[in-house]
């Protein structure tokens, strides 16, 4: 036993030696970063005055662009009247050509049946006179201005009479029942199509409302994941910053999403072209900041840890210990990594004492760190 402790002793000693390396060379990085920091300090210091300059001339741009608002809006009013004038002359162009396409047509359906008329009497008298219209006042043999004999005349009455009756054909006893079923089926069928219109309508205004609803609560979630994400990002990175971005679209229901990532001491740029640790972390963030807004009771993290370095390792520990403390959820990692391992309060693992016999091991970290203190 005493040779098994102090070979854990050996092991601990090598982890706490390699803990004092990272934290020399965390030192190392956070004096570059406070040299830079006092470099931009000294340029902070000096910007008010450029400030003071830049605030007077967009104080100036603003006044002209006022008075040129100003204006726009006056000619905006001017014409609008003009436009409001020209739609009432419209209108009043439109009734009047409405009035004279019915009389029109009035005039047309006339003319058709005169037309009709004067056939109709030309054939008549083809079939009866044998011949044109034009010469049957020579067939007559009268002279011009003559009085035609009232027996011909009252014959010719007679003809057209029949001629006409003939025309009629057969009276039809059910016009007026079948007249009453078309306008019966016409009023359904109106009555239908105002139902449709009415529909149409209170369905374009449902998926209005639900896009506008859609829009703000999408924009909402948008911000608070895109606040949380960058603190997560900076904590995880121990500086820098990030931002989320709606692109390819102003409407926030069609637009995609950039991640903008600056880890310390590079230059801002998109996810695609940071390195995996650096991917992975941001991912990380990312994911994180989605589950904040809403935490679970529980949360099952696997193998999130494995294409983390040391270092990186040890952020995302700490991450896992201010989320704990934060939040009510209880973590579950699957890890085969050392460094996450013994940052956990308890462990749950399976062994295998005898061949082909399982057996389900739990250590409690904090009670175990108590008991080596007290030996």
């Amino acid at each position: 036993m005493r040779e098994e402790r102090i070979t854990a002793i050996e092991r601990e000693k090598k982890a706490w030696h390699d803990r004092a390396q990272n934290a020399d060379r965390h030192l190392l990085t956070l004096r570059e970063r406070l040299t830079k920091t006092q470099a931009d300090l000294e340029r902070a210091e000096a910007a008010p005055d450029d400030i003071a300059v830049r605030r007077r001339e967009l104080d100036a741009k603003i006044e002209v662009a006022e008075g040129k608002r100003r204006e726009a809006a006056d000619a905006l009013a001017i014409g609008e009247n003009e436009s409001r004038e020209s739609d009432r002359a419209a209108a009043t162009a439109l009734d009047a050509l409405s009035q004279v396409k019915q009389e029109s047509a009035r005039a047309e359906e006339r003319l058709e049946g005169a037309t009709e008329r004067r056939n109709e009497v030309a054939a008549r008298i083809r079939e009866i006179l044998e011949c044109e219209p034009y010469e049957a006042f020579a067939e007559t043999g009268l002279k011009d201005g003559a009085a035609l004999p009232e027996r011909d005349a009252i014959e010719r009455k007679i003809e057209r009479l029949r001629a006409e009756r003939e025309r009629l054909g057969a009276v039809n006893l059910r016009a007026e029942a079948e007249q009453e079923e078309v306008s019966t089926k016409r009023d359904e069928l109106v009555n239908e199509r105002d139902e449709l219109i009415e529909a149409i309508s209170k369905l374009r205004s449902g998926i209005q409302s639900l896009n506008r609803e859609g829009r703000e609560r999408l924009l909402v979630a948008f911000d608070q994941v895109n606040e949380k994400f960058q603190n997560l990002f900076t904590h995880l990175f121990g500086g820098g910053a990030a931002e989320l971005q709606l692109v390819e679209s102003d409407d926030p229901l069609e637009a995609g999403l950039e991640i903008l990532a600056h880890p310390p001491g590079k230059k801002p740029q998109t996810m695609t072209l940071l390195s995996g640790g650096e991917q992975a972390l941001t991912a990380m963030a990312l994911i994180f900041a989605v589950f904040l807004t809403n935490p679970a009771p529980i949360c099952v993290l696997d193998e999130v840890d494995a294409p983390l370095d040391d270092h990186n390792v040890e952020r995302f520990c700490n991450l896992m210990d201010q989320m704990a403390a934060d939040t009510d959820t209880r973590f579950v990692i699957i890890t085969h990594n050392p460094i996450t391992m013994a940052r956990m309060d308890r462990l749950f693992g399976v062994t295998m004492a005898e061949r082909g016999v399982s057996q389900l091991v739990s250590v409690d970290l904090q009670t175990a760190e108590s008991f080596r203190e007290a030996g």
